[in-house]
């Protein structure tokens, strides 16, 4: 095997074999510098360990390992959230959820409930964009619930965790302005599920039933009991699953239901209010 004693000699070992982006991302964080000093000097040196563990990352993220994983981090909204295989990996299209909110509140909510927090991503930043708001996250999994907890430490976020499948250790008291929630929504049988990153990642928090919507089906139909009047639910789900969500949350009783697109134009949230007025009528 060519040596990877160099920045440019290991770069150059990564040819053929995964991402140049991958290699890159894997190298930064290896040697414990920026990418742009990989630009910048191709020659400098690695020492035996930097050497070491980029080969075990390479040849894991060779086999399919997730970045993520490998290097224990993903960024979300501006921010690095630590992950581990107990959590799914943090999405791009997730932080809609955030936008959506932000523009749907003009004052900060008083009370946020994050259903299926995983990494806390979604807690802690919707409790770092609102830091009076009293924000509370919930997961099954008493390790993601960790991985959540290490992040709202780290990144100096308010958040209250609480162990729960979904709504079940919820007090039944409690009242919120606002719910969200990124849960499984991938169809059992889906052939994705074998493909990718995604093999990586815990299986309970991709699928969901025959047509991916057993979960969604469930927090539709609680949630309406834990929102304020005037209170907004927003949930991301598949590509292909915008009507259907919005029928679920129609058939729960919410108003002004409605779907928004990512970035790429595809409606990856739907969401819906409990509106006094409808309430009243």
């Amino acid at each position: 095997m060519t040596p990877i004693d160099t920045v440019g000699a290991a770069l150059a070992a990564c040819r053929g074999r995964i991402d140049r982006v991958d290699a890159r991302i894997l190298l930064a964080e290896a040697i414990g510098r920026p990418a742009s000093f990989l630009i910048a000097h191709p020659e400098a040196p690695l020492t035996t360990a930097e050497q070491q563990r980029f080969c075990d990352w390479l040849t894991r993220r060779e086999a399919g390992e997730p970045v993520a994983y490998l290097v224990g981090t993903r960024e979300f909204y501006g921010r690095r959230f630590a992950v581990s295989p107990a959590v799914l990996i943090p999405r791009p299209e997730t932080e809609g959820i955030v936008e959506i909110a932000r523009e749907a509140f003009s004052q900060p909510p008083a009370a946020v409930l994050d259903l299926g927090t995983g990494s806390g991503a979604l807690a802690v930043t919707l409790a770092l964009c609102w830091p009076q708001a009293a924000v509370m996250a919930v997961d099954r999994s008493p390790a993601a619930l960790a991985v959540a907890a290490h992040n709202a430490q780290q990144l100096g976020a308010r958040v209250a965790f609480i162990e729960s499948d979904w709504f079940s250790a919820v007090p039944a008291s409690a009242r919120f302005d606002l719910i969200v929630s990124n849960p499984p929504y991938v169809a059992e049988a889906d052939p994705h599920l074998a493909e990718g990153d995604v093999r990586f990642e815990p299986a309970t928090a991709l699928a969901a039933g025959a047509d991916g919507l057993d979960d969604i089906r469930r927090i539709a139909r609680d949630a309406v009991r834990y929102l304020r009047r005037d209170a907004c639910l927003l949930i991301e789900h598949g590509y292909d699953q915008a009507e259907a969500v919005r029928a679920e949350l129609s058939r729960a009783g919410l108003q002004r239901v409605q779907s928004w697109p990512d970035l790429a134009g595809i409606l990856r949230v739907s969401g819906g209010w409990l509106d006094a007025a409808a309430d009243e009528a």
